[in-house]
């Protein structure tokens, strides 16, 4: 598949919502859905679809719109879904703990192979299944292992020394909860997750209905 260059984020981040759309899709047995219709379902405008999409390639036909399944595929591909990713959280708290149980990560091909974390209670504790490590057995592990992702969920003083020590070892990926910005090597890619800055857009959009 030929794909454009210098796709927008923008692009890139609506993406999953494509995919989340046409995975409900597929579940309920539709076939085809047109850009109109699919537009009324996810909330973009059919232009904005057919323009992100064209974006990857050309999957819809005139008079026919797009083959659900076939669609579902490629966006998985396109997202990387179609590949198995070793994952790790740093960090058992009640974020870890919370992420650990989310097993829809598995269906998507985020394979959870350890938990770590430097409270001396936790260690030893199961999380269907996997059982927490101590921070300690981390750099081996990962060595060990070939782990692509990490998922910190650390607090913030901590953060930057566990992403040197992953970073070191070899994973080029880190999901981050922690409140900071990190500094990584320019083959590292990070998605932060702030949770306080999100809670904060929400306060200033409710704040600035109340003043319309």
């Amino acid at each position: 598949m030929e794909r454009k260059k210098n796709i927008s984020m923008a692009v890139i981040k609506r993406l999953p919502k494509y995919y989340r759309y046409l995975n409900e899709l597929a579940k309920n047995d539709v076939d085809r859905i047109s850009s109109k219709e699919l537009s009324e379902k996810i909330g973009f405008t059919a232009s904005q679809i057919r323009q992100d999409l064209n974006c990857f390639g050309d999957f819809g036909q005139q008079g026919y719109g797009y083959n659900v399944k076939e669609l579902l595929y490629q966006i998985a591909g396109i997202l990387g879904l179609n590949k198995e990713y070793s994952t790790i959280i740093v960090g058992a708290g009640n974020i870890g703990q919370a992420i650990a149980n989310y097993t829809k990560f598995e269906r998507m091909s985020f394979n959870l192979k350890g938990i770590f974390d430097i409270n001396v209670k936790l260690i030893g504790l199961k999380i269907r299944d996997i059982e927490i490590q101590d921070i300690d057995n981390l750099e081996e592990f990962i060595r060990e292992n070939k782990v692509d992702i990490v998922i910190l969920c650390v607090p913030k003083n901590r953060a930057q020394g566990v992403t040197d020590l992953v970073t070191k070892n070899g994973v080029k990926g880190i999901w981050n909860f922690a409140p900071v910005d990190l500094k990584v090597p320019n083959d590292v890619i990070v998605e932060n997750v702030h949770l306080s800055e999100s809670l904060m857009t929400l306060s200033y959009l409710l704040n600035e209905q109340e003043l319309d």
